[in-house]
């Protein structure tokens, strides 16, 4: 049977509304990876947490919110975090050191700092007033793998681990195992709390202080400038203050 006029005219019809629709299908997820990149970090509890509400969370969400584009964060291991970044399997990392653009060519730093760190030394029985890095040389020390400020300045130690993660790094230290580890104050502190490692203590004053910064992906380079204001307008506006003492009250 021959087919009838309005029945191609319907099935014409079809195909252009499937088309259609496979358009609109494709223009959407075009859009959305567009707008929604993916950024990693090697920061846990409470700076970053899962449901990205750490201070440094807020920080990375309203800068990027003030360049039209939404964040998804990621938390990796520290190695790891870098290195997805840089192959651009991801769209950024942070939050890192000044110069790794050096090291990672296929990064860009956003200029304007997120924050500063305060690189400290934590332990259980050592009595010492730390003095630079080159005071915990003659220690058995363990950092987290890919902390690259930490690797450059102390592989002079007597020893020197590195582990997967901060939760590994404290329990290696709480067994007696190492006698200090390098770390965050904030978080080291955090952890110590967190975990009743009430034998654990930090060490005054800190080893370091740093400036520290967002990485993009080189594809998301004409995102850099507008990132570097947003996030100086923020400090400006009074914004940055008041995320700080919002999250410091809690």
């Amino acid at each position: 049977m021959e087919p009838t006029v309005k029945s191609m005219q319907k099935k014409h019809s079809i195909r252009i509304l499937l088309k259609i629709l496979f358009i609109s299908i494709v223009s959407f997820q075009t859009i959305n990876a567009e707008t929604v990149l993916t950024l990693n970090t090697f920061s846990g509890p409470p700076l970053s947490t899962e449901d990205q509400k750490g201070l440094y969370d807020l920080i990375i969400i309203e800068g990027f919110k003030r360049v039209g584009r939404t964040v998804r964060i990621s938390h990796l291991p520290a190695e790891r975090s870098i290195f997805n970044a840089n192959m651009g399997i991801d769209d950024g990392d942070f939050v890192r050191i000044s110069g790794l653009d050096r090291l990672y060519s296929n990064l860009i730093q956003v200029p304007e700092k997120i924050i500063d760190y305060e690189f400290s030394a934590f332990t259980r029985n050592i009595d010492i007033r730390p003095e630079g890095w080159s005071s915990l040389t003659s220690y058995n020390l363990a950092i987290v793998r890919g902390w690259k400020i930490l690797e450059k300045n102390l592989k002079d130690a007597k020893t020197l681990f590195r582990v997967k993660n901060q939760r590994l790094l404290f329990n290696m230290l709480d067994k007696g195992r190492v006698d200090l580890v390098v770390y965050s104050k904030y978080e080291g502190n955090w952890i110590i709390k967190k975990n009743r490692y009430d034998s654990i203590k930090v060490l005054e004053p800190p080893l370091a202080i740093r400036e520290m910064f967002l990485y993009l992906n080189k594809r998301h380079k004409r995102l850099v400038p507008l990132l570097d204001q947003a996030f100086k307008n923020m400090k400006s506006d009074g914004t940055y203050g008041q995320i700080m003492a919002e999250f410091l009250e809690k």
